[in-house]
């Protein structure tokens, strides 16, 4: 099944989709009890999840609030960005894609476990050995995670990380790689969907640019592509560098009018 398929539109191609920075409309939305947040900048706390998000990435006054939030010379994964201002280094930068779900058919799995704090070593032994992105030790936290067991032993694993107003993204796909091809990860997906539209939420998911497998996956069961996306690992700028642009600054003569 190609993947080349026609993005999703935006109600008005020339208004702003809430998709297009989910991370920032759910730290100031249902995540806002978690967001650590300085004016126009926010972040999850970094047991819960590594990225941060800007108001406005085109705005240099988001950039002032994140380096004031993270601090001199730290390293933060940020979403919804093109590009970085002076001073900052981009550590490392990454392609994906978002996809919602436009003919998804949801339905509870009974076979899935509704899983917690309890069950965050066995979580992350299973994401260690699958990768399907970053999940920490307070990640549970985000929303509801599902699982399927087998001898007790938990193999597969799907649910909830961004929530934007009116959506949920579902995350954390993965499968043990004994058990892939049984098709258990697609049940976990549509049983998260499930409640996510129990609760009147869109579902939608990201996945790396060149995941194409994935990608076919989630198109064949009822995802559409909306549109590719980056992120960016960037460092701030360390406080003698900062210090120094500040008495640059000082030092230039005023403008008159």
């Amino acid at each position: 099944m190609s993947t080349s398929v026609h993005p999703a539109l935006s109600p008005s191609p020339t208004a702003p989709h809430i998709l297009d920075n989910a991370a920032w409309a759910a730290l100031t939305g249902p995540h806002a009890h978690l967001a650590e947040r300085v004016g126009r900048a926010a972040r999850y706390p970094t047991d819960v999840s590594p990225f941060a998000a800007l108001d406005d990435p085109a705005d240099p006054r988001s950039w002032d609030d994140l380096a004031a939030l993270v601090g001199p010379g730290a390293v933060t994964p940020v979403t919804a960005v093109q590009a970085v201002p002076e001073g900052w280094t981009v550590e490392q930068s990454g392609d994906g894609v978002q996809l919602i779900a436009t003919t998804l058919h949801s339905e509870p799995a009974p076979e899935a476990v509704r899983l917690g704090p309890a069950d965050v070593p066995e979580i992350l032994d299973l994401i260690a050995l699958t990768r399907p992105g970053p999940f920490l030790s307070r990640t549970v936290e985000l929303g509801s995670y599902l699982g399927i067991r087998e001898g007790g032993r938990l193999i597969a694993l799907a649910g909830e990380r961004l929530r934007p107003p009116g959506w949920t993204e579902i995350s954390a796909v993965c499968t043990h790689p004994g058990h892939r091809g049984r098709g258990l990860a697609t049940r976990l997906v549509r049983a998260v969907a499930a409640g996510i539209r129990e609760r009147g939420d869109i579902p939608f998911l990201h996945a790396a640019a060149d995941n194409t497998n994935a990608i076919r996956l989630y198109e064949s069961i009822g995802f559409t592509l909306r549109r590719r996306t980056r992120f960016v690992l960037v460092r701030t700028p360390d406080g003698e560098q900062a210090a120094y642009e500040r008495q640059e600054e000082a030092w230039q003569p005023e403008e008159r009018a």
